[in-house]
């Protein structure tokens, strides 16, 4: 069986159209096309990793160096920051590309799996320990003020100081509000028209908990 039998063999398997395939190699669909069908021919290994990723599935089976192609764990790599959870902590702006990576298995990261906007932080604090324990890693999604919704959970920047809480809005005031059994920790409450200085990084759409 050659690679592209493989391939189309996968696909079919995973019940993933061509379309969906060409869209998340940033392909377009004449190119899958012609994986499929052997048209390609010396295709790198690269090529395979990517394809291989979107399949679910170890390259090597893809190669045919691999009878099976199960036991295998499909990770992508996401910047990693440090960010508190409890009162706002200073911390310089980094670079994505001097920033640090962490792979995380894909099955773990759900649909949020090997999304390039997607970051990744760990937490400092006891501020939200309700939800998300100090030193829990979150994923990070960018989003705008005007996406979020009530009791979201965010990464923001007030006045160049960075912060995870929940999200409220009411009426003319944006509230950031600690998840906490300590209640030291109070609201933030911002006027909507002293927002200059106010800075949403991201939504958190998955949270990564140690329990012991």
């Amino acid at each position: 069986m050659t690679i592209g039998e493989r391939i189309k063999r996968r696909r079919k398997e995973l019940k993933l159209s061509v379309d969906y395939v060409a869209k998340k190699l940033g392909k377009n669909r004449a190119t899958v096309y012609r994986y499929e069908s052997d048209e390609i021919e010396d295709m790198s290994i690269n090529v395979v990793g990517e394809i291989a990723k979107v399949l679910k599935v170890d390259p090597g089976y893809l190669m045919g160096w691999k009878e099976t192609k199960d036991n295998f764990t499909i990770k992508s790599d996401y910047p990693i920051y440090a960010i508190s959870a409890g009162v706002p902590i200073a911390f310089e702006a980094i670079a994505e590309y001097d920033a640090e990576k962490i792979s995380i298995p894909d099955n773990i990261m759900g649909k949020h799996a090997g999304n390039k906007n997607i970051f990744i932080m760990r937490t400092n604090g006891e501020s939200m320990n309700r939800v998300i324990p100090d030193q829990s890693l979150i994923a990070v999604k960018p989003v705008e003020l005007s996406q979020l919704k009530n009791n979201d959970i965010v990464v923001y920047n007030y006045d160049g100081e960075y912060a995870v809480k929940r999200f409220y809005r009411q009426e003319n005031k944006v509230i950031f509000r600690p998840d906490s059994n300590d209640m030291t920790f109070t609201d933030l409450v911002i006027d909507i028209n002293d927002c200059l200085d106010l800075k949403i990084k991201g939504k958190v759409v998955l949270y990564i908990v140690e329990l012991d």
